[in-house]
């Protein structure tokens, strides 16, 4: 029989959840607004484009992909004033001038006959990146203190695998001669070296080689990350 003096455990027997996660409130507002601001400039940047690409299939595509960074933002603005008393305007920028070099880059063909780069720029260098940081958040938020975060992190994923995935088949259909080849690879290479020097969607440490220092000591909780769901 069990003993009746023994506190009961927080969780049932088999839930093997543990209570710290790999970022406190303040780096994880910090990233969750780099997220918006990022997913805000992609929004802009695919708009834009409609209005310019000559291929009508590309530009449905990316009429419909535009409008999921729009929804991604949203996501991000409302997680936010969760996270305690935070200036959401002053969260909601670039992680450092290198980013907004390689946006800019990015964003720089706008020449109806460079539908390559500009997908080259969004579907092999910036959305990778996007999926990677957030996996990474994903797989270091604690389930139980910040479970808003999570299903935030989960939606936009679901997104971002489909767009990819479209964004890579519309790239090999238009990739036709060895010169598409080379245009391709170029323009990637330019591209990933300005992200490189940003260090990813949230700065250096995106994925955690800058954070390390964020991890609890084991045995104590962190503080609430946001409200839990």
């Amino acid at each position: 029989m069990p003993e009746p003096s023994k506190p009961r455990s927080a969780f049932a027997p088999w839930d093997r959840r543990e209570l710290p996660g790999l970022f406190d409130v303040e780096e994880s507002a910090k990233r969750v607004g780099h997220y918006k601001w990022i997913e805000i400039k992609l929004f802009e940047a695919l708009g834009g484009w409609v209005a310019t690409v000559p291929e009508l299939d590309v530009k449905l595509v990316l009429g419909r992909h535009c409008y999921h960074h729009a929804w991604h933002a949203e996501l991000w603005d409302k997680r936010l004033p969760e996270l305690r008393e935070m200036n959401t305007d002053r969260l909601n920028v670039a992680p450092n001038d290198e980013l907004v070099a390689f946006v800019d880059a990015m964003r720089e063909p706008d020449a109806p006959e460079l539908t390559i780069e500009k997908l080259v720029g969004v579907y092999r260098v910036l959305i990778p990146r996007k999926i990677a940081a957030y996996t990474y958040h994903l797989n270091g938020t604690s389930t139980i203190t910040d479970s808003p975060t999570i299903r935030s992190l989960n939606f936009a994923l679901q997104d971002e695998f489909q767009d990819w995935r479209e964004g890579e088949m519309l790239l090999q259909s238009l990739i036709e001669t060895p010169k598409d080849v080379e245009r391709a690879t170029r323009r990637a290479a330019e591209l990933e070296v300005l992200m490189l020097a940003a260090g990813g969607i949230a700065g250096r440490g995106t994925l955690g080689d800058a954070t390390e220092d964020l991890v609890p000591p084991q045995g104590q909780g962190s503080p609430a990350e946001g409200v839990v769901a």
